[in-house]
Parts: C-alpha cells; sequence; structure tokens
C-alpha cells in the first residue's frame, strides 16, 4: 500500500502477490493511483519479518515503551489474510494456517527481540479498505490466528470492531491480556460503553481526539466536541494538526 512518489528513490510497493489494490491514495502532487505491486518472494518474506524484528529494537533504543504491529486497514498483514490478495502457494499462502503465518512470525519475532509486554498487535477483521476481501474463512482465521498470537503473551490486541458479535466474542473468550476496541462511526454518548459491557478492557478513538486536544477534559464535563476537518487529512503542515482550539480554562 504505497505509491512510489511516497517513497525514497521512487522504490515500488511489495505485497504478498502482485494485486493492484483498484484504490487511490494520497500523495504530495494529490490522489494517485496505487501501481500494482511486486510480490515477495519466500525468501524476501522471512527477510521482511526480519525488518520487522530490527525495526523495534531500534525504537526501544530510542526510547519507545514498545510497539504495535499494524496487521489492519488493509496493508501488508492483512494481505497475507486475503485470498484475493495473496494469491501465494508457498508456506504463507493457501490455508487458513498459512495465510496467518506471517503475522504470528513477526509477531514472534518482535515478542523475542524486545519482549512480550512491549509488544502488541492491531486487527481489523472484515474491513474492506484498499479492496480487501477475508472471504468466508476470514472469522475463521482470525479465531485461529488470535489463539496463537495469545500463547506469546502479547501486552494487548487492539480490534477494530466492524460488527461481527459472534466473532468479538470468541476473540475475548481466546484473548488473555488487554483488549482495547476502536469502532468506526462512534459518537461521543457511546464513549465507555464497550467497556461497561464486558466487551473491551480499554477503548480507543482516532479522529474525535486528533480534532479535541483536551479530549478527556470535554468528555469529563460533558462540553461540546470540535469536528475534524477531512479535508486537511494528511496535509503535511499544522492545519489540522496543531491547529484544533481547546477549551478556555
Amino acid at each position: 500500500m504505497s505509491h512510489p512518489d511516497n517513497t525514497p528513490h521512487h522504490r515500488a510497493g511489495v505485497a504478498p502477490s502482485a494485486v493492484a489494490p483498484g484504490s487511490q491514495m494520497f500523495t504530495a502532487t494529490g490522489m494517485q493511483e496505487i501501481p500494482t505491486p511486486r510480490a515477495l518472494t519466500t525468501q524476501e518474506v522471512r527477510q521482511t519479518i526480519e525488518d520487522f524484528r530490527y525495526a523495534p529494537r531500534q525504537a526501544i533504543e530510542a526510547g519507545a515503551d514498545g510497539v504495535e504491529i499494524h496487521g489492519a486497514n488493509g496493508y501488508l498483514v492483512q494481505q497475507f489474510f486475503a485470498p484475493n490478495a495473496n494469491t501465494r502457494t508457498d508456506a504463507y499462502g493457501g490455508s487458513i494456517e498459512n495465510r496467518a503465518r506471517f503475522a504470528i512470525e513477526v509477531a514472534e519475532a518482535i515478542s523475542a527481540e524486545i519482549g512480550a509486554g512491549r509488544t502488541a498487535i492491531r486487527l481489523s477483521p472484515g474491513v474492506s479498505l484498499w479492496g480487501i476481501d477475508e472471504g468466508a474463512q476470514g472469522p475463521d482465521l482470525y479465531r485461529y490466528l488470535v489463539g496463537k498470537l495469545d500463547a506469546l503473551g502479547l501486552a494487548y490486541v487492539h480490534l477494530m470492531h466492524q460488527g461481527d458479535e459472534s466473532l468479538l466474542a470468541d476473540i475475548r473468550k481466546r484473548w488473555s491480556t488487554a483488549l482495547i476496541l476502536n469502532g468506526p462511526g462512534k459518537e461521543r454518548t457511546h464513549v465507555g460503553s464497550d467497556v461497561a459491557a464486558g466487551l473491551a478492557d480499554m477503548e480507543s478513538f482516532g479522529q474525535m481526539i486528533l480534532a479535541n486536544p483536551d479530549f478527556v477534559e470535554r468528555i469529563s464535563r460533558n462540553a461540546a466536541l470540535n469536528e475534524a476537518d477531512r479535508m486537511t487529512f494528511f496535509g503535511g503542515g499544522e492545519a489540522g494538526y496543531t491547529d484544533y482550539p481547546a477549551l478556555a480554562s
């Protein structure tokens, strides 16, 4: 999920298979069609796992507390889950076990490098961003995946919930540490409802927090929230990033 214009040396994207996402993305010159990526060789997949191992070590040495593996939103890790993005015939494609293998091996590598307590993962079951289609086996893949990841003792799983209540319940049962739930399009009246219902240990919010630097105070005071301005997203400047007003003290 990249464009050569967004990378040093105009590099082409790589993916499980050479499948174009059929989508556009932000670049410095505006929205552009995402080119067909190059399929990783089996050796390159293994090298990519080593790259995932290396990066968190640098983050920890630079002062980070831990890392969250981005296994969601149609990017590389989730692409391995989806049959329409992963047409491989090696150990990383085909069966549920094979399509989950990359994510598991990435998590194993990182947790071995920096510790399971510093390692977490974000997942988005059923999310179809960038043309991803996990197919009828998608829920079962996540049930298998979460069981394997739970055995590693990761710090938490950060789940984007799209409405499959049965799958959410199964993940909740299978996951031993903290579960953070993110639900797109939530209103302020829903803040805290998932924790109260026992569905999650924590809740995460995106746009509402982006637009409200004092989000916690506004919720506690039942104050009005700023609306996020989508026209400024990925703008590259302070507009929509550091210029949202805070409440008067």
